[in-house]
């Protein structure tokens, strides 16, 4: 975390680059962290600055700050075993035409 600003180990600010795409193929917005730190489940990541628009055909980098926060224990597993539940719930949707 070299290039990070920390203000303690749960929550921190460090830059990150966002690019954007907007195509005929795809809409899609990706945000790298930087000094190779990833998020893992329960992290919250807020990048800060103004809204992106990106115009059709077309793909923006920026760089931007992001504060990381940082899930503790009882968050981590709290989201493991709600997302079990959540799972299940794709199992019970029928693609079928109608009644059986």
């Amino acid at each position: 975390m070299n290039n990070a600003i920390a203000s303690t180990k749960r929550r921190f600010t460090i830059p990150c680059t966002i690019t954007v795409k907007h195509t005929n193929e795809t809409l899609e917005a990706h945000v790298e962290l930087d000094g190779n730190v990833q998020p893992t489940l329960g992290d919250r990541i807020i990048v800060h600055g103004q809204s992106v628009t990106v115009p059709f055909g077309e793909c923006i980098t920026l760089h931007r700050k992001a504060t990381v926060m940082r899930a503790n224990l009882m968050e981590k597993l709290w989201l493991r075993l709600k997302s079990q539940f959540e799972l299940t719930e794709l199992y019970e949707v029928s693609f079928s035409p109608g009644r059986i």
